[in-house]
């Protein structure tokens, strides 16, 4: 279990560096900062991230038995929330689509990749749910986001760009297309020089924690779990991400494709980690709601810890 608890303290260390950044500096400063931080990443250091993983990734081995079950257990989850949303609690379109995100889309990388590591010796189940995300998961949302704002924007009778435009946008957006760069590289075996490959390897690596950092700076006059309106998408969204995906995951595993052994801890485990602070991010960029996404990704980097050592007493090999 030391890959567990080593990923899961890098991130609330990394979070909390952010928290007292945002404290302790002036707060004219700290709020340049964290809005200037937030379009960097979005733009420059989480593409240029996806391109070096994805990039070193072979592709060959991941595509086979554990993208599709990331991906049926990932838009299943989704769905749920979405439904329960939608027609239980009776949210606006722009307040379920990010927590159905946010209930199904998980940090395989800065805590899914040392996790995977450490229990299976083997980062192939975290890649695969980095692939599943970046090349179908996040270019659909992304897509779902660009019409949910488009709706919102026609209901008030303001300006809005055509369908069209909007999805094409919601598709090329910077995410994507390194996305598929970094595929494209991976296939083909292109090998990018040195002097290029070094300053695209550095500033990658420094999206993990600069987005960290802001999503620590974001929680500064921000009380989780103040909103008590919010209180029952949070807890669902908890639910769904931290319990119901990862019997999906085990499900799909065990009984369709057969898995069994590390092979189906690894899928399950990769299941039950906590949202990726990039829903956050997303959100941000389209001006949709974000408390409650904020309250899940919080609340499940606490959480995700004990239900993954639950799964690990039941299903280690």
């Amino acid at each position: 279990m030391e890959g567990v608890l080593m990923g899961f303290g890098v991130v609330l260390i990394l979070i909390i560096v952010g928290l007292i950044a945002r404290l302790a500096l002036p707060r004219q400063v700290s709020r340049t900062m964290q809005d200037g931080l937030s379009p960097t990443i979005y733009y420059v250091t989480n593409p240029v991230l996806m391109v070096v993983l994805l990039a070193e990734t072979d592709l060959r081995q991941v595509i086979g038995i554990y993208v599709p079950i990331a991906l049926v257990s990932a838009l299943v989850a989704a769905a749920v929330y979405f439904l329960l949303s939608r027609f239980v609690l009776r949210r606006r379109l722009i307040d379920a689509l990010p927590a159905s995100m946010a209930s199904a889309y998980a940090n395989a990388g800065n805590i899914g990749l040392p996790i995977a590591l450490f229990s299976v010796s083997s980062a192939v189940p975290a890649i695969s749910v980095l692939v599943t995300q970046l090349l179908v998961i996040a270019p659909l949302f992304l897509t779902l986001f660009a019409l949910a704002t488009s709706h919102a924007q026609r209901r008030d009778g303001e300006e809005r760009a055509s369908t069209p435009k909007l999805i094409l946008k919601s598709v090329a957006n910077p995410v994507t297309i390194a996305a598929v760069i970094g595929a494209a590289i991976s296939l083909t075996g292109f090998e990018v020089p040195a002097v290029l490959w070094e300053p695209l390897d550095m500033l990658g690596h420094a999206s993990v924690p600069l987005l960290l950092m802001v999503f620590g700076m974001s929680l500064v006059g921000q009380t989780p779990f103040r909103t008590r309106e919010i209180l029952p998408d949070v807890l669902i969204g908890l639910v769904v991400k931290l319990a119901l995906l990862p019997v999906i995951a085990w499900l799909l595993g065990a009984y369709v494709f057969g898995l069994g052994g590390t092979e189906l801890f690894g899928v399950v485990i990769m299941a039950a980690l906590p949202t990726a602070q990039n829903v956050f991010l997303f959100s941000t960029q389209f001006g949709l709601p974000t408390l409650a996404v904020r309250d899940i990704t919080f609340a499940s980097a606490l959480l995700a810890l004990p239900s993954i050592l639950v799964i690990g007493l039941v299903l280690a090999p």
